[in-house]
């Protein structure tokens, strides 16, 4: 990684907050993952998972945010993004998907108890419940392998879809498909910012197809399906909607959090070791 020199303050503490709110970010999925196991809920990963983040000095940024009840999104299976921790108890073979992050620094909660301001991680990782199948371990590893062959190309004066195709090709090629309606975003002060980052090439960017700049924080997540790309909507009693494959077909997601430096970018929610 290339160093980061002759900095303002200002750009200094950014990164530095940043970098804080990655690696809680991260501890905090690797926690939750370690919980996962038959005969647990979700709702009991979720409540663990919430105590965690607040006893190592951060907020739960998914908590209360677009009026979300959890710590974390938590999807079973076909379920791909946006699952809601609950009662379901988690049964030998099943895979669950973890979304979650944390604020960290000088932010505030709005009237529902979501954070703003201050500085934001955002991070997912999907593990097998007990033994699962082949089939369901080389989606796991595909996805997440799509992430890392997406940012070997988020380098400064790139494009955003230079990752898309790096992700996109890892993906296709290993005969599985990427969900088109939900994509990666900027982070910093707010946990979903411009630019949005495809996982897939557009033949037109809403956004002109952005260059990335140096010392941007974004967060590239591959969701990514073992049949069709296609969804379907489940809207919950409170009117919380969550994503499912149109199939019913297993899902999985992996998400980090990184910076853009000069030379490779920098992962910012992995754990230290």
């Amino acid at each position: 990684m290339a160093a980061v020199l002759k900095l303002v303050p200002v750009e200094e503490h950014r990164i530095k907050m940043m970098r804080k709110a990655g690696r809680l970010s991260g501890e905090a999925r690797a926690y939750a993952a370690s919980l996962v196991r038959p005969g647990i809920t979700t709702r009991e990963i979720d409540k663990a998972l919430y105590k965690f983040i607040r006893s190592h000095g951060g907020y739960p940024n998914f908590y209360h945010l677009y009026g979300f009840k959890g710590t974390a999104c938590m999807s079973i299976n076909d379920e791909i993004i946006h699952g809601v921790p609950g009662n379901r108890v988690l049964e030998e073979g099943d895979i669950l998907s973890i979304d979650t992050g944390a604020c960290v620094g000088d932010y505030h909660l709005d009237k529902w108890g979501a954070p703003h301001g201050g500085f934001h991680g955002d991070c997912a990782v999907t593990v097998g419940v007990g033994e699962i199948s082949p089939e369901a371990r080389h989606l796991i590893e595909v996805t997440e392998r799509s992430f890392w062959e997406g940012i070997k190309h988020a380098v400064a004066g790139n494009r955003v879809s230079d990752i898309s195709r790096g992700v996109q090709q890892c993906v296709e090629s290993n005969g599985f498909s990427v969900v088109r309606e939900f994509v990666g975003h900027g982070i910093g002060n707010e946990v979903h910012m411009a630019p949005e980052v495809p996982n897939y090439v557009l033949e037109h960017y809403p956004e002109g197809n952005p260059r990335l700049r140096l010392h941007q924080t974004i967060a590239v997540e591959p969701m990514v399906n073992a049949g069709s790309a296609a969804i379907r909507r489940k809207t919950m009693r409170d009117g919380w909607e969550v994503i499912l494959t149109a199939d019913g077909k297993y899902s999985a997601h992996y998400e980090n959090t990184i910076l853009i430096t000069e030379g490779e970018p920098e992962v910012l929610t992995l754990p230290e070791l």
